[in-house]
């Protein structure tokens, strides 16, 4: 026990800005994806990245089950994207388009880039994991301002 209030923690580390993407993948044949701020790169070689979902979300247990992802950086004109990702709608892709990545894995159109992966490791961090991916394949689609989360709100970096 720390003594640090859940919301106080949430305050300060609000305070950093965070770019926005979008984790998806697809399991049994349906599309899944989660809105995900917690994306990092990790290693060069081998080109490794992570992103850390809530243990208790529905879309992480099935992309979990996948065995693969793909992020997708979203842009500053995709929120509306980004609300539904970040919704608990039934079909996150009914009115998305995409086309599949090399693992099948959902590349959302419009998105500044994709980084297709196949899931490395996972590491227990609290009410969190770590998602450890290997790169499989990834690259920039349109180069554009990008989505950013800062202090409760989406907005842009220009």
């Amino acid at each position: 026990m720390t003594g640090i209030e859940s919301d106080v923690f949430r305050s300060v580390l609000g305070h950093f800005p965070t770019g926005v993407t979008a984790v998806t993948a697809v399991n049994n044949g349906k599309p899944i994806g989660m809105a995900i701020g917690s994306f990092t790169s990790v290693s060069l070689d081998p080109p490794l990245v992570a992103f850390l979902p809530g243990k208790d979300s529905g879309s992480w247990k099935e992309i979990r089950e996948s065995g693969s992802f793909c992020v997708n950086v979203m842009g500053q004109d995709q929120m509306d994207v980004c609300g539904v990702m970040a919704s608990r709608a039934e079909d996150k892709f009914a009115d998305v388009a995409w086309i599949p990545a090399s693992t099948g894995s959902p590349i959302i159109e419009g998105s500044i880039a994709f980084i297709d992966c196949q899931i490395e490791d996972i590491h227990d961090a609290g009410d969190h994991d770590i998602v450890v991916g290997r790169v499989v394949d990834l690259k920039v689609m349109e180069s554009k301002s990008p989505l950013v989360f800062f202090q409760g709100n989406y907005g842009t970096f220009g």
